[in-house]
């Protein structure tokens, strides 16, 4: 079955009324490419304790140094800017699924200056003993870089930040 072109069905009314409409059968137009990454690490604290860290998105900037400042809206969205390669960026990030003491999911959409960034990302959760948890992470970006050697060193910020005394 050909994507492209007309069916001896297709009169030109009907591709007006649905334009700009996915179809089945039709084929959209590609997005930005995206850049998949996964990484993981134990930390030693109890699974609640990194639990709750990961739901504390304003301290984002304190692991992540491309997150600039991060401000809840609500309780799924948050308003972030990120810097990359210069450039400054404003998004949404909305949480799209939590399980308790297991995982975290999230996207972001950038809105300024350019609406074709987006990333996806999964945190997961799994307790090693009662002080032990391993944090594992997968996230997915139109930001083109050297994510992989990034996603490695916000981790282990990210460890710094959650074993820290006090």
């Amino acid at each position: 079955m050909s994507t492209r072109g007309s069916t001896p069905d297709d009169s030109p009314s009907d591709r007006r009324l649905d334009a700009g409409v996915p179809q089945l059968g039709k084929v959209p137009r590609a997005g930005p490419k995206m850049n998949a990454v996964q990484g993981s690490i134990v930390v030693d604290a109890p699974i609640g304790s990194v639990y709750r860290q990961s739901l504390q998105l304003e301290d984002l900037p304190k692991f992540i140094s491309a997150v600039k400042e991060v401000k809840e809206l609500d309780a799924k969205h948050f308003l972030v800017t990120i810097s990359h390669k210069g450039q400054r960026y404003e998004g949404v990030l909305e949480i799209m699924l939590q399980v308790l003491e297991r995982r975290l999911a999230w996207r972001v959409v950038v809105s300024k200056p350019s609406s074709h960034h987006f990333a996806t990302g999964v945190v997961s959760l799994t307790s090693r003993s009662d002080r032990i948890t391993g944090v594992s992470v997968r996230i997915s970006s139109s930001f083109n870089g050297a994510l992989s050697r990034r996603l490695n060193a916000y981790l282990r910020n990210f460890k710094r930040l959650i074993e820290k005394p006090g």
